[in-house]
C-alpha cells in the first residue's frame, strides 16, 4: 500500500486509495466527489460510465488519459472531462503517484469502489466478481489498461 495521504475513512483498492470526500447523501444525489491516489503506471482497464459523467482534477503526478481515442496528458492543476457513454481510461505516468479527484454526476459510484476495496477483487484474476458489481453501477469494461505514449 502506498503511504496514506488521505487520512481517516480511506480505503485500499490493491494499492490504489480512495476517500469518498463528498457522498451521494452529502450532495441530495448530485455528485460523489473521491479523492484518489493512485501507484505509478496503474490505471483502470477502458470501461465506460453509462450513468455517469466523470471529471479528474489533477493535484500531483502525471495521468495519460484515453477519452473516446484522443489521449490527453494532465498535470497538476489540470482537469478531463469524460461523459456518460464515452470510452475511456487513464493510466499514471512516471514512478511518482498521482493524486487527483474524481467528480462523477449523479452520485452513487463511491459504491464501486467500497465493492472492490472490501473483497480486494483483483483485473483481470476476479472479473466475475467485478463485471458483478460493475453492472449494479451502469459501468462496462471495454479493453484492457493503456500503456503511455512516448
Amino acid at each position: 500500500m502506498l503511504d496514506n495521504p488521505l487520512g481517516p475513512g480511506t480505503i485500499d483498492w490493491n494499492g490504489t486509495l480512495y476517500k469518498t470526500v463528498l457522498t451521494l447523501a452529502d450532495s441530495q444525489g448530485a455528485m460523489t466527489i473521491t479523492d484518489s491516489v493512485s501507484p505509478p503506471k496503474s490505471g483502470p482497464p477502458m470501461h465506460i460510465h453509462h450513468g455517469e459523467d466523470e471529471a479528474f482534477f489533477i493535484l500531483s503526478g502525471e495521468v495519460e488519459f484515453s477519452v473516446g481515442g484522443t489521449r490527453l496528458r494532465k498535470g497538476p492543476g489540470e482537469a478531463a472531462f469524460v461523459p456518460r457513454g464515452v470510452e475511456h481510461t487513464f493510466t499514471v505516468v512516471g514512478d511518482k503517484p498521482c493524486r487527483h479527484l474524481v467528480i462523477l454526476t449523479p452520485g452513487g459510484f463511491e459504491g464501486f469502489f467500497a465493492e472492490m476495496a472490501e473483497g480486494q477483487f483483483r483485473i483481470p484474476e476476479d472479473m466475475e466478481q467485478v463485471q458483478s458489481s460493475a453492472k449494479r453501477h451502469s459501468l462496462e469494461f471495454t479493453g484492457p489498461p493503456i500503456s503511455p505514449e512516448l
